[in-house]
C-alpha cells in the first residue's frame, strides 16, 4: 500500500535555485505515485519553512516526508525533529540531496534540473518502503576516560570532574604535563609554562573525582557509547609510591645513566629517576631497560640505601579494568624526526637543535640552568640561525601541511635568545610569517624590534667547517645566495602525531587522516567528536595547534562528555543491521568482518544463526556486503529499497 508522501523543495537561496529550476521540479514531482503534496520555499530550514512542513503533515495527514535540499549531514536531524514535533515518526523523513550532489556540481540548468528530479524520485521510492523505527535505549556509566596527561588531557579532566563526574586520567609516561611542561615560556605573553601548568597538575592529583593513572597504557577497549569496558596496564615503577620520601639517596648511588626524555636527550639521567622536580606524582621510577638490577640483580645499590624500603624489584605489570561511559583522546604530538633531513645533518650535527631542545636550554630547569650554551663546548653561541617550516609545507620530500605554531615559537626563541645573549645575533630564515592568533602579529613585531634579522628564503644545506656551522641558503627577496657561518642552528620542526597513535586508533576504532592526526566527525559542526559514538578528540592529537586552542578544544570535548552524562539513558540510532533468520546459514563470515564487534553466532532451534547487537552496530554495512546468503540487511536500507531506487533513477 502506497504512503501519502509530502515533498518539500528548498531553494537554499541561490545555492540550489540558481542552478536548478525548482518550479519544474515541483511540477514533475507532483505527478509521482504516492505524492499528495509538493511545495518549494526559499529556505526550508528556516522557522517558517519548518512550520510549513509541520502544518502540512497535520493537514494532509502525511505518512512520509521528503525534503529536497542540502546534505543530510547538515540538516537531517533538523528536519527529523520537525517531523516528530508534528507527530510523524522521524524515520519517515528522508533528505534528497540536490545541492552538493546536484546544483553545486553542475552548470547546465536543464541537466541539473533533470538530475534533481531523478534524485528526488529515488528518495521518494526509498521513503515509501521505510519502517517507522524507534531509537534504542542505552544505560550510561557516568565515568569518563581521558587518554593523555598533557595540557589537553588535564583541562578536559578538570572540566569533567568539576561538573561532578568521575574521571580516569591515563598517561603513559611517569608524570603528567606533556610537552607544555618542557617549555621555558609561552607566546605571546611569555608566561612561564611551569608556573601556569603546575597548579593544574596539582589540582588534578588532588581532585576527589579524578583517578590519576600514570605510567599506564590502554591495553584493550570493548563495549559501546555509555558502556565501554577498558583494560589498563599499569607498568611497574619498581618504587612503592607511598613509601618513597624523595630523599634522592637512590639517585646518588645509581651507577648507570641514559638519555633524559624531559631534557630531550641533551643530557643524561640516572636509571632511577624523577622526570622533573614538579612531577606528578612526585615519586621515582626505575628504567628497567637501563637498570642492571634485574634478572639477576647485578647492582641493587638503590635498594641498599633506601631506608623506607621503597624499592621493589619484584613488581609486575598489573591490569586494571574499568567501566566508562565516554572517552577523550588527548595523546598530543611529537616532532618530525631530524633523521628525515639529511640536508640538515640528519640529527647528527652537533649544535643543531630542534625547537624543544632549545626550549630546554632556555629553561631555568634545563641542562644549562637557563643559560644559552653549546653543549659541544659549553660556550655561549654568538650567532644563532633559526630555520622555519622544517619538514612542514614541503610537498616533495616531507609533510605538505603547515604546523601552525612554528612561526610563533621561532619568534619566541629568537626573542628569548636576545634576552639571554644581548650581544648575540639572531637570524631567522622564513618562507612567510603565519601569526594567526590574538596578540600574535604584535608579538612578531616585538621580535623584529629586538634586532632579530628576518631573511625570507630557504636553506638548502647545513654543514660543519673549521668548527663552525655553515648555513647555505637563498634570500628570495633579493635573489641572492647566502652562506652564513654560525655557532648554533635551531630547527622549527614540524608537528606530527604521537608515535603511539596507531595503537590507540586500533583499540578505540577511531579514524585518522592521511597524516595520522585524529579525524573529527565533521570539521565545522562536530570538531571534537570522532566517528565512534562516545569517543571525543582534543588537542594536538587532532591537528597542530597552540596552547589556547588546545585548552579551548579540551573544554569543548569535556562539554560533550558532560552533555552525554546529563541523562541516565542514551538513544542509539536504530538504522542498524538485521538478520533474516529463515535464510541465514550460520556460516559466520560476517562475525570477524564487523569492526564494532556487534555480531555473534547463537544456536536458535538447533540452528546456528548470526545475531546483531543493535547497541554496538553502527550501520557500516560490512556484514551486508559479505553475507553469501543475502540474509543480512540494514533497516531502511534493505535490498528491495536500493533496487527500487535504482529503478526510479533509470526511469525516463
Amino acid at each position: 500500500m502506497s504512503k501519502k508522501i509530502g515533498v518539500f523543495i528548498c531553494h537554499c537561496g541561490s545555492n540550489i535555485a540558481g542552478t536548478v529550476d525548482v518550479e519544474k521540479v515541483r511540477d514533475v514531482v507532483s505527478k509521482f505515485p504516492g505524492v499528495v503534496f509538493v511545495e518549494n520555499y526559499v529556505y526550508m530550514c528556516s522557522e517558517p519553512g519548518q512550520k510549513l512542513i509541520q502544518d502540512t503533515i497535520k493537514e494532509k495527514k502525511l505518512d512520509s516526508v521528503v525534503i529536497a535540499c542540502c546534505s543530510p549531514t547538515l540538516h537531517e536531524t533538523t528536519f527529523r525533529i520537525t517531523c516528530e514535533l508534528a507527530g510523524l515518526n522521524p524515520y519517515q523523513c528522508e533528505i534528497a540531496n540536490i545541492r552538493e550532489q546536484c546544483s553545486w556540481v553542475h552548470e547546465n540548468k536543464e541537466e541539473a534540473t533533470l538530475k534533481a528530479i531523478k534524485i528526488t524520485r529515488t528518495i521518494i521510492e526509498k521513503v515509501n518502503q521505510n519502517e517507522s523505527l524507534e531509537p534504542i535505549s542505552i544505560p550510561v556509566t557516568r565515568k569518563a576516560l581521558v587518554i593523555g596527561g598533557g595540557i589537553a588531557g588535564i583541562q578536559a579532566s578538570l572540566d569533567i570532574a568539576n561538573a561532578g563526574y568521575e574521571v580516569l586520567l591515563v598517561e603513559k609516561n611517569p608524570s603528567i604535563g606533556g610537552h607544555m611542561i618542557q617549555l621555558s615560556e609561552t607566546f605571546p605573553t611569555l608566561d612561564c609554562s611551569q608556573c601556569i601548568l603546575t597548579p593544574k597538575m596539582v589540582e588534578v592529583s588532588r581532585h576527589p573525582n579524578i583517578k590519576l593513572l600514570t605510567y599506564c597504557e590502554i591495553q584493550e577497549v570493548s563495549g559501546y557509547v555509555g558502556n565501554f569496558n577498558v583494560k589498563i596496564m599499569k607498568k611497574p615503577r619498581y618504587v612503592i609510591e607511598d613509601k618513597c620520601t624523595l630523599c634522592d639517596k637512590c639517585v646518588d648511588v645509581c651507577p648507570v645513566a641514559g638519555p633524559s626524555e624531559y631534557d630531550e636527550n641533551l643530557v643524561a639521567r640516572k636509571a632511577i629517576y624523577m622526570p622533573f622536580p614538579q612531577a606528578i606524582p612526585a615519586t621515582y621510577t626505575i628504567d628497567a631497560d637501563l637498570c642492571p638490577g634485574f634478572l639477576p640483580i647485578a647492582c641493587g645499590k638503590c635498594a641498599e640505601v633506601c631506608e623506607p624500603k621503597a624499592i621493589d624489584f619484584d613488581m609486575k605489570p598489573e591490569i586494571v579494568e574499568e567501566k566508562v561511559g565516554a572517552m577523550v583522546v588527548a595523546t598530543g604530538y611529537d616532532l618530525y624526526s631530524a633523521k628525515n633531513l639529511p640536508e640538515y645533518g640528519g640529527g647528527k650535527l652537533e649544535d643543531v637543535l630542534n625547537g624543544l631542545q632549545f626550549e630546554r636550554l632556555l629553561s631555568a630547569t634545563g641542562p644549562t640552568a637557563g643559560e644559552v650554551r653549546r653543549l659541544s663546548d659549553n660556550k655561549v653561541p654568538k650567532r644563532v640561525v633559526f630555520l622555519s617550516c622544517v619538514g612542514s609545507r614541503n610537498t616533495e620530500k616531507h609533510l605538505p601541511y603547515c604546523s601552525k605554531i612554528c612561526c610563533m615559537y621561532m619568534a619566541k626563541h629568537a626573542m628569548l635568545y636576545k634576552h639571554k645573549v644581548p650581544d648575540g645575533e639572531a637570524i631567522i630564515f622564513y618562507i612567510d610569517i603565519r601569526a594567526g592568533g590574538k596578540g600574535y602579529e604584535e608579538f612578531v613585531e616585538r621580535t623584529q624590534k629586538e634586532n632579530v634579522t628576518y631573511i625570507r628564503g630557504k636553506v638548502s644545506k647545513l654543514y660543519r667547517n673549521n668548527g663552525k656551522l655553515n648555513v647555505l641558503g637563498v634570500d628570495t627577496l633579493i635573489g641572492k645566495q647566502l652562506e652564513i657561518e654560525c655557532d648554533m642552528v635551531v630547527l622549527s620542526m614540524a608537528m606530527v602525531p604521537d608515535r603511539d597513535i596507531n595503537d590507540i586508533l586500533g583499540k578505540l576504532k577511531i579514524a585518522a587522516d592521511k597524516h595520522g592526526f585524529l579525524s573529527e566527525a565533521h570539521p565545522k559542526l562536530r570538531p571534537v567528536e570522532s566517528i565512534s559514538a562516545g569517543v571525543f578528540v582534543a588537542g594536538a592529537a587532532q591537528a597542530p595547534k597552540d596552547i589556547p586552542e588546545v585548552v579551548a578544544q579540551a573544554s569543548g570535548a569535556a562539554s560533550k562528555v558532560t552533555g552525554l552524562f546529563s541523562s541516565e539513558e542514551l538513544k542509539h540510532e536504530p538504522i542498524v543491521a538485521c538478520v533474516d533468520e529463515d535464510i541465514c546459514s550460520g556460516c559466520g563470515v560476517c562475525i570477524p568482518l564487523c569492526p564494532y564487534g556487534a555480531r555473534e553466532l547463537e544456536i536458535v532451534d538447533e540452528r546456528l544463526i548470526a545475531k546483531v547487537n543493535a547497541v554496538l552496530c553502527e550501520g557500516c554495512g560490512s556484514c551486508i556486503a559479505a553475507c553469501p546468503s543475502g540474509a543480512t540487511g540494514q533497516r531502511n536500507f534493505m535490498d528491495r529499497q536500493i533496487y527500487g531506487m535504482i529503478d526510479a533513477a533509470l526511469m525516463k
